[in-house]
């Protein structure tokens, strides 16, 4: 590692650009709130002696009440008072300082709550008391027009719920639901009262075809947030900038910067505003032959492409094989391509519906079609504004399905309208988290340590000249670059992760697995051998593969649930723990010591998840998200010569 990084006892005090050592994340919650995190300092000098030099937070602004992640931002002017508001932030900072640790700000540009209540959001309530008049209008990507100069807002349970007003408060409520009502509206009969205002309450299924305002994924009461215009900019930066210049921060990392319109434009933006002290890096999913785009003036990605290269080396690519063909034969699945096509297609002309009418109506009636075809065929999260376009392969892939003439026609439209290309990369991002992350990788379950971030499921294996040139790349390019094994996103922490992908070494240990879904029996029994013996095994198992069957959308789903299917899901969890054989237990505790190696060692700057300094098997959120455990006498034990376990 580099040296470690220092930094003065004054706030104002101005850094030179140094990248960390390394960087730990906390995850904070109203029940780990920065005084939790200040009280556990002292008792963490053991993160400086193993070379940590930054806190990673998580997001701290003000987020919807009880949020237990903060990327629902309510108010970007003010830090989280559930977390010990500023003071709480500024006195975490001073005591990390005395220990010579700095901090990283995870921030979320990209979008903020549409919250419960609505009033929460002061500029999205602005709007919709005002309308496209308010001067928060700006703030938000609204399609007025598409709405009939209403804003579908989709929070009511059902379509027929009551209305009442209270004209003396100015206000329209539905059940505990509160809406402003326009001026001067007040005194209408409700139908009429109804129809003049700025919004339009409706049933949350409204959301998949009639939603006019941008949102994060498919998740509509997280709506986009214009961050390209300087004024909404200058607005929801101002409390992290204030933090940057004050010292009480060193670092960002900015969550899905390919929501943007520009991403380029908007870090150039930051860059200046927070100056190039400030260490930056972006969650940027990048495809294994993908770069990042060499302008933008970060210090690289958050690491989910390290991570991927990582977990391959340690994955036997001809074992990997045999599973694909043990799994297809034992469920059905198609093969990963077939999966992931399906999935692509399936989740943009049903859960991104109303994204892709938007799309298709900016486009015109002959060319729609294949405006669909190619977010289906790009190979990529997304282009970006003066960079390539669809390459030959995808604009080829496109035209067998949508024609020519009408693939060239958004060709030409994605290079001359630059409102129609910052939608379409947007709606593109959105499209391949949902399709592949959020669907066809718990559809595909040969080797389930392959259906990470950023992964590729159907060629997992990384041969080793491989990860040596991509490191060779990575000092070259990008030497600050961040790198990761486990996250609070990722589906199973990589101690899980180096269990399953020992199964590659010895495809048969899978065993016979069947029964009435033969499919989320692999995926349980996979996810039981990585799991092993842990406290509150059972209910942990149950609640991931409740999770993986509604995520996959094969039974059931989160918008549609079939109860009595998933009743039998928990009759998956088998009665006590599953081990893998003798001899696999030994090469997963290589690959387990192995990928540690690799990733404190190669290029870039390590990240330590909340408590995987020791062991760590954790599932998918909210299972990685518990309470750390600080193993601060094991590593006591350790340095006074006690051999590890």
């Amino acid at each position: 590692m580099s040296q470690r990084y220092s930094i003065s006892q004054s706030e104002s005090d101005v850094h030179k650009p140094v990248a960390p050592a390394s960087t730990y994340r906390l995850q904070l919650t109203p029940a780990f709130p920065f005084a939790a995190a200040r009280a556990a300092v002292p008792y963490l000098p053991y993160l400086a002696s193993l070379g940590v030099s930054h806190l990673h937070l998580s997001p701290v602004l003000e987020a919807v009440p009880g949020s237990p992640h903060g990327y629902d931002v309510t108010d970007h002017g003010r830090v989280r008072e559930e977390l010990g508001g500023e003071r709480g932030l500024r006195a975490l900072a001073a005591a990390a300082r005395e220990r010579a640790l700095a901090l990283v700000l995870d921030i979320v540009p990209n979008h903020m709550a549409l919250p419960t209540p609505l009033r929460l959001n002061r500029p999205l309530w602005e709007v919709l008391r005002e309308g496209p008049g308010s001067p928060y209008a700006r703030w938000f990507d609204i399609d007025w027009e598409a709405g009939g100069g209403q804003l579908l807002l989709p929070v009511l349970a059902e379509p027929d719920e009551p209305f009442t007003v209270d004209a003396g408060a100015g206000l329209l409520r539905c059940g505990d639901r509160e809406f402003p009502l326009r001026p001067g509206t007040a005194g209408l009969p409700l139908p009429e009262l109804l129809a003049a205002q700025w919004y339009r309450p409706a049933c949350w299924r409204e959301a998949r075809t009639g939603l006019n305002y941008r949102r994060f994924f498919t998740i509509s009461d997280l709506i986009g947030v214009r961050v390209e215009d300087p004024a909404v900019f200058a607005a929801t930066h101002a409390k992290v900038l204030e933090l940057v210049r004050d010292g009480v921060v060193a670092g960002l990392r900015i969550d899905h910067v390919d929501g943007l319109a520009d991403p380029e434009e908007y870090l150039r933006r930051l860059r200046t505003a927070a100056g190039p002290g400030c260490w930056v890096v972006v969650e940027k999913i990048l495809a294994r032959a993908e770069r990042l785009p060499p302008a933008w003036p970060v210090a690289g990605t958050t690491g989910y492409d390290a991570l991927h290269r990582v977990d391959g080396v340690f994955t036997d690519g001809a074992g990997a094989d045999e599973l694909a063909a043990l799994y297809r034969e034992s469920t059905g699945t198609p093969s990963w391509q077939e999966t992931a096509s399906a999935a692509t297609r399936e989740v943009l002309t049903v859960d991104l519906a109303a994204e892709l009418v938007t799309l298709e109506r900016r486009a015109g009636p002959d060319i729609a079609p294949a405006v669909r075809e190619l977010l289906i065929e790009t190979p990529v999260y997304r282009t970006y504004p003066g960079g390539p376009g669809p390459d030959a392969r995808t604009l080829e892939r496109a035209a067998a399905r949508a024609g020519t003439a009408a693939v060239d026609g958004v060709r030409r439209l994605l290079e001359r309208n630059p409102a129609f290309e910052a939608r379409f990369a947007q709606t593109s991002a959105a499209l391949r988290a949902k399709s592949l992350e959020d669907r066809a990788f718990y559809r595909w379950a040969p080797l389930l340590s392959a259906t990470e971030v950023g992964g590729e499921p159907g060629a997992p294996a990384v041969p080793v000249a491989e990860f040596h040139a991509y490191c060779a790349e990575r000092e070259r390019d990008w030497p600050a670059s961040g790198t990761v094994l486990s996250t609070h996103d990722t589906k199973r922490s990589a101690d899980v992760r180096a269990r399953i992908s020992a199964l590659s070494q010895a495809p048969g240990a899978m065993g016979e697995v069947g029964g009435p879904d033969p499919q989320l029996a692999w995926v349980a029994r996979q996810t039981a051998l990585g799991l092993g013996d842990v406290p509150e095994r059972g209910p942990r198992l149950a609640a991931a593969l409740l999770k993986a069957a509604r995520e996959a959308g094969l039974r059931t789903s989160w918008t549609d649930p079939d109860a009595a299917y998933e009743a039998g899901i928990a009759d998956l969890v088998p009665p006590g723990p599953l081990e893998l054989p003798p001899a696999l237990v030994e090469a997963a505790r290589a690959n387990v010591l192995g990928m540690t190696l690799l990733h404190l060692t190669m290029p870039g700057v390590p990240e330590v998840y909340q408590g995987s300094e020791s062991e760590f098997r954790a599932l998918v959120d909210p299972d990685n998200r518990r309470p750390a455990a600080f193993p601060r006498e094991a590593l006591a034990a350790l340095d006074a010569g006690t051999a590890p376990a």
